[in-house]
């Protein structure tokens, strides 16, 4: 296998802002390889991704499964002799929860999806990182690890926050090695995570955008847009950073 192209593991990326950011990968000229648990849809965007030339590959596993996740990545890494971008997209709400009802259970569901996952599939890809070319780990935080969620979503505020520090952690402990770690804190973005209350309460989500500056919900387009930024030379000497993709939100008007 040629060492020549770029290779671009994203996780969670069989729709929404994974599959954009594959997406932007591929047309920047990445091999992406695509992860999930949905394997209809990760078959669906291999034909998508493939109709627009791009080279792709879809690895079905869960992020919060470590054995999974080490294998899976061990197996990329040495497929393609290196991953060059790491892009932890896997994660989510997991739903609603105050935390005096609060089960364990829920509480580690939560905190596996969005902080275990970018921990199994970092420690995983780093020996692989080392043979990258302009090797990058690009981690999702939010919003709510500054407020720490709305109502019910403290626990997901809380593991986001953790995301947070691990990505400034991996920066501090990857340097040496020319890895940069990074993350983005996408604000309100328009995707089908937000599906049922479009349908169910279409005045409460359009009232959304009246906490954001620029008047607009972001598009997919926009995360991957600076994602792409970050993966690329024009971010060499970005790391430790996150990046606010919010349109100016929660700063009112």
């Amino acid at each position: 296998m040629s060492l020549e192209k770029k290779v671009a593991v994203i996780t969670g990326a069989t729709g929404g802002i994974g599959f954009e950011v594959a997406k932007r990968l591929g047309q920047d000229g990445y091999i992406v390889i695509l992860n999930g648990i949905d394997d209809e849809a990760g078959a669906e965007r291999l034909k998508e991704l493939s109709a627009e030339g791009i080279t792709a590959a879809y690895y079905s596993f869960d992020v919060t499964n470590e054995e999974a996740v080490t294998f899976n990545i061990k197996t990329i890494g040495e497929k393609y002799g290196k991953i060059d971008v790491l892009v932890n997209n896997a994660g989510g709400l997991g739903g609603r929860s105050r935390f005096e009802e609060m089960t364990t259970e829920f509480y580690r569901s939560v905190m596996a999806l969005n902080l275990d996952s970018v921990f199994f599939a970092s420690r995983a890809a780093i020996p692989f990182l080392k043979k990258g070319d302009l090797p990058t780990i690009i981690n999702y935080t939010s919003i709510a690890a500054w407020n720490a969620g709305g109502p019910g979503a403290g626990i997901y505020g809380t593991s986001k926050a953790g995301v947070h520090a691990i990505t400034r952690a991996l920066a501090k402990d990857l340097a040496e090695y020319g890895i940069r770690v990074n993350a983005v804190s996408p604000g309100t973005i328009d995707t089908p995570f937000h599906a049922q209350i479009k349908s169910t309460k279409p005045e409460v989500f359009a009232s959304w955008k009246n906490n954001i500056l620029l008047g607009r919900l972001g598009q997919p387009e926009e995360v991957a847009s600076v994602i792409s930024f970050l993966a690329g030379k024009d971010a060499a000497f970005l790391t430790a950073e996150t990046i606010q993709i919010g349109g100016g939100q929660g700063l009112g008007i």
